[in-house]
């Protein structure tokens, strides 16, 4: 009898984009007394620029942050006003938006240091974030996506236990609401003027299979999941390959269930400079022997990423295949090969989320915008499709038929 043959059958993954692309989408003056207005003109913005999905950024408003805007590098954006609790009927007009538009909501987001040393910002941030948890419920979404964050007074070993006194009981709440909490890699470098690079200590493969382990024995295991961005990887001199494969040959290659589409691009002269440590000194984010006082001074601390590279929108940087076996910057292609071909993710029901940190082309004019994020998108889907049906052709058709692969192809640990 002979082996059934398997028909074509690609699975796409679904196209979302975070909102703090456009920070000012609706003025502030006309947002802040009105503030799911904001909500609703971003989802209008996601179905003009071919976006089906939308990840909803909140942070805290300005007037309460305790990050001036000045010391970000990529300002956050409270595109969700969380100022005031949300409640049953601001989520039914959200959810009207929705439906008019047609456009869905892949997750929250709530990007902010959940480590930090001091109790009382920390409480802030913790009682923000259970807000967030709750809108995410309201909005029928099963997923929030934020850092862990670092204390910078600690070493990593007790950053860990912190993360198990003050980190899991967040997680036990994400629980209670059927939550799943993704955690972005990013290092955050500039986070601290201080001689610390890793700031978020759920950076790379090693530290999320240690965090989960701890989360394990709280009972929170399923509440973990990374939200894989691979800018951060080229940051650090790693290719998602490799990173995936390692996940797979741990038996921890569940742990990544969502990505961001946001690329990077080294800068070799900065490497050569600096090397992978980033600018070490004269950045200008200290007077003297202390850090300053100035928000735009403290800015500097991040010229120990931007020293060494830049982020790309995806589709905006040149298609230059020596950069990708040296890991300069995303091969866009076979991330999503890799992803398809080492994680253990369902494609069709796994969220591609284009975050747009270009410095060049963060415009906050909503016209000027939209075509380059449309075009964002279009690559995004566009590649994502292309290496659906490369998956499918490959790995399902002619597997069925036992018709051998041709060539070799991008191999892990070989960079």
């Amino acid at each position: 009898m002979s082996k059934p043959v398997a028909g074509f059958v690609p699975k796409p993954m679904k196209i979302s984009v975070l909102t703090a692309a456009l920070q000012e989408l609706t003025p502030r003056e006309k947002r802040d007394p009105d503030p799911d207005l904001a909500v609703e003109e971003w989802l209008q913005f996601s179905r003009d620029i071919g976006s089906p999905y939308i990840e909803l950024s909140t942070a805290l408003h300005p007037s309460v942050s305790d990050v001036p805007a000045e010391a970000m590098l990529d300002p956050v954006a409270n595109t969700l006003d969380l100022r005031e609790p949300f409640d049953g009927r601001r989520a039914a007009r959200v959810k009207a938006a929705m439906r008019e538009t047609g456009v869905g909501l892949s997750d929250l987001a709530y990007f902010d240091n959940m480590l930090v040393a001091d109790d009382g910002a920390r409480r802030v941030k913790h009682e923000f974030m259970l807000r967030v948890f709750d809108a995410a419920v309201l909005l029928e979404t099963d997923a929030v996506c934020g850092f862990v964050g670092r204390n910078y007074d600690l070493e990593m070993d007790p950053n860990l236990e912190m993360f198990e006194q003050v980190f899991i009981p967040l997680l036990k709440e994400a629980k209670a609401r059927g939550l799943t909490y993704r955690v972005e890699q990013c290092p955050m470098p500039g986070w601290t003027p201080l001689d610390r690079w890793h700031n978020n200590i759920a950076y790379a493969p090693g530290p999320w299979i240690a965090l989960h382990r701890i989360c394990e024995k709280h009972g929170v295991g399923d509440q973990f999941r990374i939200h894989y961005d691979p800018s951060h990887s080229v940051l650090m001199g790693q290719d998602t390959r490799s990173m995936f494969q390692y996940l797979k040959d741990e038996g921890y290659n569940f742990l990544i269930d969502a990505f961001h589409v946001k690329g990077q691009v080294v800068d070799s002269v900065g490497v050569s400079a600096w090397g992978y440590g980033g600018q070490t000194m004269q950045r200008g984010d200290w007077t003297g022997d202390a850090p300053s006082d100035n928000p735009a001074d403290q800015l500097n601390a991040w010229k120990k990423q931007v020293t060494l590279c830049e982020h790309e929108l995806p589709g905006t940087a040149r298609h230059d295949p020596l950069a990708y076996l040296q890991n300069r910057t995303v091969d866009w292609l076979d991330h999503q090969l890799a992803a398809r071909e080492l994680l253990d993710i369902d494609p069709a029901e796994t969220y591609l989320v284009v975050e747009h940190e270009y410095p060049p082309a963060r415009i906050q004019d909503k016209d000027e915008l939209a075509p380059i994020l449309e075009g964002s998108v279009a690559f995004t889907k566009a590649i994502d499709e292309a290496a659906a049906a490369m998956y499918a052709l490959q790995n399902e058709v002619m597997a069925s038929q036992g018709i051998p692969v041709q060539g070799v192809g991008r191999e892990a640990y070989r960079s």
